[in-house]
């Protein structure tokens, strides 16, 4: 291969890897303003408008006390995922149309997050119906998103692009939430209700998203297969999908450990201002800026520990940070009511760990997952990515719902990232890079 030809597929694949940082630019916005800061308090206070006497509701003649709705909510969205990221994923490996689906799945999400501007008065239902649209539309997203790391990135190159990738999507987040802050904290200039405020912060994530989806859109290339075999429905294709991880019992153990702590994650990204805002009593705008703190330091620890992989090994660094977070949300649990200084300390705890456990999770998922079946293992991996965890926020729903109490809900998150960590420490990952039949990296 000549020079000039290599320099092309370099200049190429650099080119590809900007446009698919994109990507995570574009939804993570929907991550940030509105699953972690702005929806879960505005729903809940409109489900609490809505309830009886007792403080319940009743979607479907069953009754919910309206403080669990929002978690509810975000684990039934999985259930919509489970049927539709298995068909997605195995359609992406077996015709190579990947920007199609790509596409479909970001703009049924950014449309469903625009609609959230409608959300008034006690229409909590329409808020949890758009949740769950919008919640798996960005999961299914992202099986296909994830899926073209391997592609476009060679093995020793990955933990750099997941890193980057994820610092993109935390800048983001941190760019709009300034802008939301803005318009939150002045909504009287502007003119506007508080409310009304907290619809368009929510809407505009929407429209964000949409947008900048049109970058990935136009650099990412499909890559055609020669597969023909028709792709089957979501719980047989997820059988299928275990059925061959089997196999690859050590690829198995990584995704389990990673279902079971990533949860915990994705639980308290979702949970985190309802528990600020419920038992500690802190106001919207303490919310908003502890939110954006985690960003701007996410984005530094996100590449950080990108660093720090290249000398330490991405598992150690991963395990360190389970580490972290076990330390953090047990802290978590003692703050006192009405203190954001507190709060602002515990924000810069989850944000120096949480880009870099996340970024490290998915290089390494992607060195173990086998050639020509990326968007098929990465739809089982997403099912506890960006929000789509559903034990974590079903077990916080159901201990608010017994005990009254957000502190008992949030302690009860320990037990993910403990479990997490004891199974991803018995995982030989060098190992199981090679039973996938992948080249292994130097420093692993």
């Amino acid at each position: 291969m000549s020079t000039d030809t290599v320099r092309t597929d370099v200049i190429d694949r650099q080119r590809e890897q900007r446009g698919w940082y994109f990507y995570d630019w574009a939804c993570s916005v929907y991550s940030t303003s509105v699953l972690t800061v702005f929806l879960g308090p505005y729903l809940t206070a409109v489900a609490k408008s809505a309830a009886d006497a007792d403080g319940f509701v009743h979607p479907l003649g069953i009754p919910v006390r309206a403080g669990s709705f929002f978690a509810y909510c975000v684990s039934a969205s999985v259930i919509v995922s489970i049927l539709v990221m298995p068909l997605v994923g195995a359609a992406a490996d077996r015709t190579g149309r990947k920007k199609p689906l790509l596409a479909a799945c970001a703009y049924v999400g950014a449309t469903a997050t625009t609609g959230l501007f409608f959300l008034s008065g006690d229409r909590y239902l329409l808020g949890g119906l758009l949740l769950i649209v919008a919640n798996s539309s960005v999961a299914v997203s992202m099986v296909v998103y994830n899926s073209y790391l391997p592609q476009i990135a060679p093995p020793e190159d990955r933990d750099r692009v997941s890193s980057r990738g994820w610092a993109f999507g935390y800048a983001a987040g941190s760019s709009m939430l300034i802008v939301n802050l803005a318009l939150f904290t002045g909504h009287d200039s502007f003119g506007v209700s508080e409310s009304t405020a907290v619809r368009i912060c929510l809407a505009s994530a929407g429209l964000w998203w949409g947008a900048f989806t049109l970058v990935p859109l136009k650099r990412l290339r499909d890559r055609r297969t020669t597969s023909s075999a028709p792709a089957v429905h979501g719980w047989r294709q997820l059988a299928s999908t275990v059925r061959d991880m089997r196999g690859k019992p050590l690829t198995l153990g990584f995704l389990l450990a990673y279902l079971i702590y990533n949860d915990g994650i994705q639980t308290v990204i979702s949970q985190a201002s309802v528990y600020g805002s419920q038992e500690l009593g802190l106001s919207q705008s303490t919310l908003i800026t502890a939110v954006l703190m985690v960003q701007v330091l996410a984005v530094a620890g996100a590449l950080g520990m990108g660093r720090l992989a290249r000398t330490y090994g991405a598992k150690r660094t991963v395990l360190g940070s389970l580490v972290a977070w076990t330390v953090t949300l047990a802290a978590g649990y003692f703050l006192p009511a009405g203190a954001p200084v507190w709060f602002f300390v515990l924000a810069a705890g989850i944000g120096l760990v949480l880009g870099g456990s996340q970024a490290l999770s998915r290089s390494l998922f992607s060195h173990l997952v086998p050639p020509g079946k990326e968007a098929e293992y990465f739809s089982a991996y997403e099912m506890s990515d960006r929000g789509m965890s559903w034990l974590g926020p079903l077990l916080f729903g159901i201990t608010y719902q017994l005990t009254g109490s957000y502190r008992d809900a949030i302690i009860s998150l320990v037990a993910f990232f403990v479990i997490g960590f004891a199974l991803l420490a018995r995982v030989p990952v060098r190992q199981a890079i090679l039973d996938a039949g992948n080249p292994v990296p130097e420093r692993i």
